[in-house]
């Protein structure tokens, strides 16, 4: 690969064009007859008049970043970004790998052309390298994530630290807050941003595609997330900007999504604030080709419904309170959730410290929600899990009473949603390099000083108390690799106690007896295995 000490002169940037051209057919991006379409879309974007005309090497390359870096060296060069920051170049290059993608339409064809002929994985597993290839899933990004697996005596729960998503410098951070508001698109998950050319505040979606799908009758959108915390880790969104709402209706929704795509899960977070996800104005679920370690746990106590005999029901291992519901029988397995919704939206028990509703000022607040996730088995059978999720708040707990309390925001403060419910870590980028500190400290290469680290000037201030304990527990003389596994276990044990945390029904006696009283209530009764 040509490496370049300062931005590629205009000759360098022309055989970049042609490179990024020819990398565009290898990949099927770009059809033989639209070659000389993207090539002079190219020209014009950078302003040339002509292509280069001398010989290029053979060349197979696996990604477009190799010629896009220089490329967008280029670009600031001549003048077509602001300045140089990840905002800007993003933004140039999702404009410039747009010219070498197919219409939207011609995309979605695509997909059906191939689904018909070579089956449904076939024509996702060509959909997903499309995203890759176009850059518009930025895999030199996610592959710096962290990621390690903790054991648990409820399976091994997967840890990672997320370093996809670029972090802002003071300058655009200072930027940003002088913007006007805009209001189109209204939100990152509409349809309207397939094409858009982005802004400092909202990323270029010229890279963008969406696929059509019906669900419950109703048009909504199959899309890859561009930061994938997972394999194949897919985006589903109504076609309107509504917002979330658990519903009947939305188990249908699933249960159509997996009929048609039997080879993903697909999930909703959950429509209240605290319990549910960042997006709650569009309605929208997660899906992809992933095991999640909640989908592994087994289930430790069975039960059934008299009026749903072909439906089993079960309470399963895990830290958080989850029903899980399986059967062959859609129509039942589609009751068997409805109800089970419906009575946990209205159901109370003080002494588990839940309430369905407060009442302030005359205006009743819901408290109670669900998670759901489905699969569709290859025996055929379908499989909801039901999450049971309470958003309210106390003195004690002002974040949520059923949220990572306050100890544990030092590592994980934001809402558990989808993802992390069902066994998946998502935690902050600055967690890295505090880890690797912290670590420092355990193997003695930095000197432990604990008044100091005390002090809230210093950077790892939030984690001083923990510090000390692992200093308790491991000393300072851990060689490097004992000090990283030492902390990153530690870290794995904090997410176990944020989900414990996020539990309706704890795993205590007390606890397990209260989970029981709630299904009582919805009409099942404990059965043997």
């Amino acid at each position: 690969m040509t490496t370049y000490a300062a931005p590629p002169n205009a000759e360098e940037a022309l055989v970049l064009i042609e490179r990024l051209v020819r990398f565009a057919r290898q990949r099927g991006m770009t059809e033989p007859l639209d070659e000389p379409y993207a090539r002079n879309a190219l020209l014009h974007l950078f302003g040339f008049d002509a292509p280069y005309e001398g010989e290029l090497p053979e060349e197979r390359l696996d990604s477009p970043i190799p010629l896009l870096e220089p490329l967008l060296d280029y670009g600031y060069s001549i003048g077509l970004i602001p300045d140089n920051t990840t905002t800007y170049r993003d933004l140039l290059d999702a404009r410039i790998m747009g010219l070498l993608m197919p219409r939207p339409s011609e995309t979605a064809a695509a997909f059906r052309r191939r689904a018909e002929t070579e089956g449904l994985m076939a024509a996702t597993d060509a959909f997903y390298r499309l995203n890759i290839d176009a850059n518009y899933i930025r895999m030199d990004r996610i592959q710096k994530n962290e990621y390690w697996l903790h054991e648990t005596p409820y399976g091994k729960l997967e840890i990672t630290i997320n370093l996809s998503k670029p972090e802002k410098d003071p300058k655009e951070i200072a930027m940003l807050k002088s913007l006007p508001p805009s209001r189109y698109p209204k939100c990152l998950l509409c349809a309207d941003n397939v094409g858009y050319a982005g802004r400092a505040d909202h990323p270029a979606r010229q890279n963008l595609r969406v696929l059509p799908v019906t669900l419950g009758g109703e048009q909504w959108f199959f899309q890859y997330s561009p930061y994938v915390y997972y394999n194949e880790h897919s985006i589903v969104f109504h076609s309107e900007h509504v917002p979330m709402q658990i519903s009947s209706a939305t188990f249908e929704r699933l249960l159509d999504f997996v009929e048609q795509f039997p080879h993903y899960f697909i999930g909703s977070n959950a429509d209240l604030p605290i319990v549910g996800g960042s997006i709650l104005n569009h309605d929208h679920f997660q899906a992809g080709r992933h095991t999640f370690p909640m989908e592994e746990a087994p289930v430790e106590a069975l039960f059934a419904h008299p009026d749903l005999p072909d439906v089993r029901y079960g309470i399963v291992k895990w830290p958080m309170s989850v029903v899980r519901v399986a059967g062959t029988n859609r129509e039942q397995a589609l009751e068997a959730a409805s109800r089970l919704l419906d009575a946990w939206r209205g159901y109370s028990d003080a002494e588990a410290d839940i309430l369905a509703y407060t009442e302030r000022n005359g205006a009743r607040t819901p408290h109670n929600t669900i998670t759901p996730i489905v699969r569709l088995r290859d025996n055929g059978e379908y499989e909801i899990d039901l999450v049971l999720r309470n958003n309210r708040t106390s003195e004690e707990h002002p974040d949520g009473i059923f949220h990572p309390h306050r100890e544990l925001h030092h590592v994980k403060k934001e809402n558990i949603g989808l993802i992390e419910v069902m066994g998946l870590a998502v935690l902050p980028g600055r967690l890295k390099s505090q880890l690797e500190q912290i670590a420092a400290y355990l193997s003695g290469s930095a000197v432990w000083n604990e008044s100091e680290v005390r002090d809230a000037a210093h950077p790892l201030h939030a984690h001083a108390d923990w510090i000390a304990a692992l200093v308790a527990e491991w000393g300072t003389a851990l060689s490097p690799e004992e000090a990283l596994r030492a902390t990153r276990s530690a870290t794995g044990d904090k997410f176990l106690r944020v989900l414990e945390d996020a539990g309706v029904y704890k795993r205590t006696e007390e606890g397990q007896r209260a989970f029981r009283r709630f299904l009582a209530h919805a009409g099942l009764r404990e059965v043997l295995y």
